[in-house]
């Protein structure tokens, strides 16, 4: 528990500081990832700094139990999964983002459920783990 509860605390923090800085400046992140994506050396630093989140997070919290802290394991086989996908087709995620991006609405859910995560994840660290 006291590995899910670290987790949880970082996650969540990040996940509360990233999804308000998408909510308060959408259009400052969208230039951040439009140059990303153009850049292949960022592109395949994000992909392995993904696959190593992915795999640490796996390794030491690989837990499904029927509680809050199964997030924590799907967060880790999810960065896994986008960590091989930017690695091995690195050319996919420009144009991912580019259909990501044209849809404003799922920009607005995507801040939301980033905040909600964070908030979720930020309590059971720090109020009920």
């Amino acid at each position: 528990m006291e590995t899910s509860i670290f987790i949880a605390r970082i996650f969540g923090l990040c996940y509360l500081v990233l999804g308000a800085g998408f909510v308060f400046n959408r259009k400052v992140f969208q230039q951040v990832v439009d140059d990303f994506c153009k850049n292949a050396a960022l592109v395949c630093y994000g992909g392995l700094f993904t696959l190593v989140i992915g795999v640490v997070i796996i390794l030491t919290h690989n837990v499904w139990v029927a509680n809050w802290t199964v997030i924590i394991t799907i967060i880790g086989w999810l960065a896994l999964i986008k960590g091989i996908w930017i690695i091995v087709f690195p050319n996919t995620v420009s144009k991912f983002i580019q259909a990501y991006q044209k849809n404003e609405n799922l920009l607005i859910v995507n801040s939301i459920v980033i905040l909600i995560l964070g908030a979720v994840l930020t309590f059971f660290g720090f109020f009920a783990g």
